[in-house]
């Protein structure tokens, strides 16, 4: 039997529904784009054009939900990597953004680089667990604000190092355009983008109940194309959320059902993955707790909210405050991604940033990695099929007997009844210290430079590349 853990009743998904529908009703979100406002209107909200305040009846959260797309894939220019989403499939995301890199050796931080970003992209396209892309660093040596020839250049390095799904904002509706351009290069047709997803776009409402104009102007300028998008609020316990855990996953629903219903007025069947980010504010500094304890349960609240509407969950969780990888780190990362596991989403955003996501640590991405596949044997459960149970084994080796030399243990160990983990140290102390005591972070490091001196990534066609060419140079000149 597989191992699930459950964290909300039925009652109380039922509550957080019903409860959301209450808010968007009667006290409504802020829409920050226009676009966005008469999409709504169109489909029945009350639009304040002053305020910018929409109120969203039931009748519409309920007709939007109805239409939504909730059985799809998200499709890889690598052969054989679609992923399909309420499958009962599993990937990891890696998580995003960070602005500092962690030396391995010193242990101290540097504002990451086009560089780091190249290493950090290369190795988990090189880790078969990690299925979808996120930009895992900011690179402090590019312009803050991109021109569409850097951005025809970015999409460029992401598809040439990078070869699994690919899930990413834009910074504005003027890119819109060269994506999809970019798209149609490496992938075919428009028709052909629409029946394989391979990019999906990742849509982020601001706590409390605000959608922005910046980044949602750039997905709306792409409805039509069938791109799906994973809506990922990231309302903060105690600071842009209420103090309470229920609470916090009602705010998180309001602002993933506003956006929903906004897309689906636009293009009716639109792939959705429900995605928020329900973490909890510092109590010591108001700020972000990356290694709460909570955030493990809210991770898995959120794929049971996902579940609940029938739509793909992209969940997160293995977030730690230390930015140094070491001992907190571990307990706080492996004891917050075990419970996500549990609940099984679809995809679970965490590896390799420490600190809050902010700090890059390589080593501590495979680290993560291994926590994470034992937690997938944790989810796969005890098995009781046939050729599991034994007892006849028992009854035929007897009192006093030894099974290590059994055929059944053997076929066991095939069978997968054991983790067996070729990562860390699990010999005796006699050989660890004849081995010159090596630490996890020193074979991390070895491994990961071992990794980037052999991986290559798939390349991208010479057509492609030439096509690529001609579009960054009309960009220079948009």
């Amino acid at each position: 039997m597989k191992t699930y853990l459950q964290v909300l009743s039925e009652d109380e998904k039922s509550q957080v529904h019903e409860r959301s529908l209450e808010i968007l009703a009667k006290t409504g979100i802020r829409v920050d784009t226009a676009t966005g406002r008469q999409l709504l209107e169109s489909a029945g909200a009350e639009v304040n054009q002053e305020t910018n305040l929409v109120r969203i009846p039931r009748k519409v959260v309920e007709e939007c939900l109805q239409v939504t797309a909730k059985n799809f894939s998200l499709g890889a220019r690598r052969p054989g990597w679609d992923l399909e989403m309420n499958a009962g499939n599993f990937t990891l995301c890696a998580d995003g953004e960070g602005i500092f890199v962690v030396d391995a050796e010193t242990g101290d931080r540097r504002p990451s680089t086009s560089r780091d970003w190249q290493k950090a992209t290369r190795l988990i396209d090189a880790v078969d667990e990690i299925g979808i892309y996120w930009s895992m660093v900011e690179r402090s040596d590019q312009a803050p604000e991109p021109t569409p020839a850097d951005q025809v250049e970015y999409f460029r390095k992401v598809f040439s190092n990078f070869s699994k799904h690919i899930q990413d904002p834009i910074p504005g509706k003027q890119y819109s355009t060269w994506l999809l351009e970019i798209l149609q290069i490496i992938f075919g047709d428009k028709e052909t983008i629409r029946k394989t997803h391979p990019y999906s776009f990742l849509l982020c409402p601001q706590s409390p109940l605000v959608i922005d104009q910046k980044y949602t102007d750039a997905y709306l300028a792409l409805l039509g194309w069938d791109i799906p998008v994973a809506i990922m609020p990231m309302p903060l316990m105690g600071g842009t959320a209420p103090g309470s855990l229920i609470s916090t996953i009602i705010l998180g629903n309001c602002e993933v059902l506003a956006a929903l219903c906004m897309i689906q007025a636009g293009a009716p069947g639109t792939p959705i993955i429900y995605a928020p980010v329900l973490a909890l504010s510092n109590l010591r500094s108001g700020g972000y707790s990356a290694g709460a304890i909570e955030s493990g349960l809210t991770g898995a609240a959120s794929t049971e909210m996902a579940r609940y509407y029938g739509l793909p969950a992209e969940a997160s969780g293995g977030g730690t405050s230390r930015a140094r990888p070491g001992i907190q780190g571990a307990y706080e990362r492996a004891l917050n991604s075990l419970l996500p596991v549990l609940s099984w989403p679809d995809i679970l955003v965490g590896p390799g940033l420490t600190g809050g996501s902010t700090h890059l640590s390589l080593e501590q991405l495979l680290i993560d990695v291994e926590v994470y596949k034992m937690g997938i044997r944790t989810h796969q459960g005890i098995a009781s099929g046939e050729g599991h149970w034994l007892d006849d084994v028992i009854q035929r080796v007897g009192p006093a007997g030894y099974f290590m030399g059994d055929k059944s243990t053997v076929e066991s160990m095939r069978a997968g009844e054991w983790y067996l983990s070729d990562f860390g140290w699990h010999g005796s102390y006699e050989e660890w210290r004849a081995m010159g005591k090596p630490s996890v972070i020193e074979e991390t490091r070895q491994r990961v430079d071992e990794i980037l001196n052999s991986h290559q990534p798939l390349p991208l066609s010479p057509e492609m590349e030439r096509e690529l060419d001609h579009l960054f140079t009309r960009a220079k000149t948009a």
